[in-house]
């Protein structure tokens, strides 16, 4: 009756997770705040500058600038922007789901130091005459043309002002918003088809009212705008725009309707392999993974994050990681099964040999995460916190969950003479009784890795050389990220041609540095060139081609400055990163793994490396977050092979020869042979789903760690653990070696 009830315990649990899943999951995932790239909207990073030389930029001065920002952004109804300040002088600005961006950006940047001044630039009136709130869009009395209509604080001195100007010989009040000293004169502006004035009406006589009307060239919308301007108050500073991307809502929309539906097929797919290839375990630990997705999205919801693409990419490799420490526990199970021992008694060693290599696995691809966290912008931040948060949770919904409820169906006793099931037939038993070591097998035959090493060697050099050629003659690609100027991602409904981009761009008047096409039938153009567009010369892009082809283009602009801080802050993730690494290795394991690991780890980046370089690929700030999730990634695939060898090492306690220690290394390469590649296999399905059918602007990050997934899989198994042998071998070959430790860290038993 116990048994049974350990089963009755199990289809209870199930049935309460699919109807919480079931009920809650749907509104769960629409409450979860969506990025630029999947609906749309624009990031802006904006420089702070003073207003004049006198003028000092503190921490007040920013918390009031970011104050007045958030008075504007809820005048546009917006109720989920961020705005943050970086840094002593930076501030930067996302608003997502916005249908009019040009109007958003204009409202952003305007500084609204409104002043009224006579021809020769002479200032009478500012922003501080002026009854706060009391600007509104209104019509002109006479010609019913949109005005904006304001009250002055003091008529009597407003009719001072107009008296002083009606005597001059050219009587205009000229009205400015953001007048810049050094910059802005009305001789000039006067002649240009559109001044940088508002209006500029002649004053025949003394105006004694507190009621002002602004004429201008105002349509009914930019009136108000200007309205709401004023209202929001004058910011304290000025704020240059040095960094900007923006997406178009369609675009936005797509992306997020081909990324979801690529990871469900790329879920699907992983869940299937496991079904086939473990059987009932494998049932058991899709059951996890569908808990883990469920888990993930709700305390990412609750953390009130922001899903980007990458975050969707990152939450699919965390199903990778969670298939990982499934595969590492069960391949343990199975191993344990051949020797001949229970069922029970397979899970319970099985479970304990396998804590500390998922514990070491994800702690290292934990620290690279907390590295992109500290050093990425926000996009990759993004991608970070869903890494993070997506590690944890494969943690524990794999050692708890899928370890809780195996359980019950072992302590029951059901699985007792149905090994099978776990992936065991009977003939690959052995009896328990014959005492020997049972010599572990792929595919049935005995390799030896580590007597074909030379060829490993000689084979990953030449690939070097090649690798080292491409690289010195194609060069990396680097993105608009990494340099300076503008990137335009152009959508259509039908196949473009280079030519055709060109003259586009021609008749705005830019010069293309390149143009690259893509999508299923090239109906996407992906523009660059030097020139650094300004938040004014965007919105007529974009508005040029949302009426040429019906889809507003995509546009990323940065500033010299920002990029060069994004290449130094690459170069410091990945070197911290790897220090951070190789100081865990050396404390878990030795220094030598460490070093070895590290060198296996510099062996997939620079892969990564020459694929960029020979397809030409763009190589943006995405790619960075990338390669470090290739080098946490990578190393699981390594750490497990290392953690065998330790293990194995201390039942010898001392190694007394080469040959000894040739054959520890080569026995552990093949007991992790089937793990290795169960764990690279899935995930690269779900990586190969998002290149086929993701989004576009993620192709180029799926490319990056399907390279890395491939080349950590190949450096796992053929490099990292032969280098170890060859640098740690020379030791042995002097005197023998005593490889005992402390014990191992053990899991918590079910």
């Amino acid at each position: 009756m116990k048994k049974r009830g350990r089963l009755v315990a199990f289809f209870l649990v199930i049935a309460v997770l699919a109807g919480v899943i079931g009920t809650t999951f749907s509104n769960l995932v629409s409450n979860v705040n969506l990025g630029l790239d999947l609906q749309g909207g624009f990031e802006v990073l904006y420089e702070v500058e003073p207003v004049n030389d006198d003028q000092e930029i503190s921490s007040s001065l920013m918390e009031g600038t970011v104050q007045t920002l958030n008075d504007r952004v809820n005048r546009l109804g917006i109720s989920e922007a961020v705005i943050n300040i970086e840094g002593e002088d930076r501030i930067r600005v996302q608003l997502a789901g916005i249908d009019n961006q040009a109007e958003a950006r204009d409202l952003l940047s305007t500084s609204a130091q409104l002043s009224f001044r006579d021809v020769d630039d002479k200032e009478y009136l500012d922003g501080s005459d002026i009854v706060e709130g009391s600007a509104s869009q209104d019509y002109n009395p006479n010609t019913n043309a949109p005005i904006v209509t304001l009250q002055l604080q003091d008529a009597a001195k407003f009719g001072e002002v107009t008296e002083e100007i009606s005597q001059m010989a050219d009587n205009r009040l000229v009205i400015w918003m953001d007048y810049q000293e050094d910059e802005d004169s009305f001789a000039e502006e006067v002649m240009k088809e559109e001044p940088k004035f508002v209006s500029a009406p002649a004053v025949s006589q003394a105006i004694h009212s507190n009621n002002v009307m602004i004429e201008g060239n105002f349509t009914v919308e930019s009136a108000q705008q200007m309205a709401d301007i004023i209202n929001s108050g004058s910011l304290p500073v000025h704020m240059n725009e040095i960094f900007s991307t923006s997406v178009g809502a369609q675009f936005g929309e797509q992306a997020l309707n081909e990324t979801v539906f690529a990871g469900i097929i790329g879920i699907g797919l992983i869940i299937l392999y496991l079904c086939v290839f473990y059987r009932f375990s494998g049932i058991i630990a899709s059951i996890n993974l569908v808990a883990y997705v469920f888990l993930v999205v709700l305390i990412f919801e609750l953390l009130n994050g922001v899903l980007t693409l990458p975050g969707i990419a990152a939450l699919i490799l965390g199903v990778g990681m969670a298939v990982d420490a499934n595969v590492i526990t069960f391949e343990r199970i199975k191993e344990e099964l051949r020797t001949g021992k229970s069922v029970k008694a397979a899970f319970q060693s099985g479970n304990k040999n396998s804590f500390v290599t998922i514990l070491d696995a994800n702690l290292t691809t934990l620290i690279a995460a907390g590295v992109l966290f500290v050093f990425g912008t926000s996009s990759v931040k993004g991608f970070a916190t869903m890494l993070i948060i997506s590690i944890l949770i494969s943690f524990i919904t794999a050692v708890f969950g899928t370890r809780a409820l195996l359980a019950l169906w072992v302590q029951s006793g059901f699985l007792k003479k149905r090994k099978a099931w776990l992936g065991v037939n009977k003939n690959q038993i052995k009896d328990i009784t014959e005492g020997s070591e049972l010599e572990p097998t792929i595919f049935k035959k005995q390799v030896n890795f580590t007597n074909h090493r030379k060829k490993f060697f000689t084979f990953t050099l030449l690939l070097v050389v090649i690798g080292a050629i491409i690289i010195g003659i194609f060069r990396i690609n680097p993105g608009v990220d990494f340099t300076s100027g503008s990137r335009i991602e152009v959508v259509a409904d039908q196949s473009l041609t280079e030519d055709e981009i060109v003259e586009e761009f021609t008749v705005l008047g830019y010069e293309v540095s390149s143009v690259n096409l893509s999508g299923e039938n090239n109906d996407i153009g992906v523009v660059r060139f030097d020139t650094i567009l300004d938040e004014g010369e965007v919105d007529n892009v974009q508005q040029h081609f949302l009426d040429s082809y019906g889809h507003e283009p995509s546009v990323s602009v940065v500033s010299p400055i920002v990029g060069q801080e994004l290449v130094k802050n690459a170069i410091y993730a990945v070197a911290i990163a790897s220090l951070f690494i190789v100081a865990y290795i050396a404390i878990r394991f030795e220094f030598f793994f460490g070093v070895t690991a590290v060198i296996a780890l510099l062996h997939d980046v620079f892969f990564m490396l020459v694929a960029f370089s020979l397809t030409q690929i763009e190589f943006d700030v995405t790619i960075v977050a990338a390669i470090l999730t290739i080098i946490g990634y990578s190393l699981n695939n390594t750490l497990v092979i290392f953690d065998r060898i330790r293990e194995n090492i201390r039942h010898e306690k001392t190694v007394k020869s080469f040959k000894k220690l040739a054959e520890i290394v080569n026995k552990s390469i093949v007991q992790s042979f089937t793990r290795t590649m169960n764990t690279s296999i899935t995930t690269i399905i779900a990586v190969v789903a998002f290149m086929v059918l993701g989004a576009s602007s993620i192709w180029a990050f799926a490319f990056a760690l399907l390279i890395g997934l491939l080349a950590g899989t190949y450096s796992s198994l053929y490099l990292a653990s032969q280098l170890w042998l060859v640098w740690r071998g020379k030791s042995v070959k002097k005197k023998p070696v005593d490889f005992r430790k402390k014990e191992r860290v053990e899991g918590p038993q079910v």
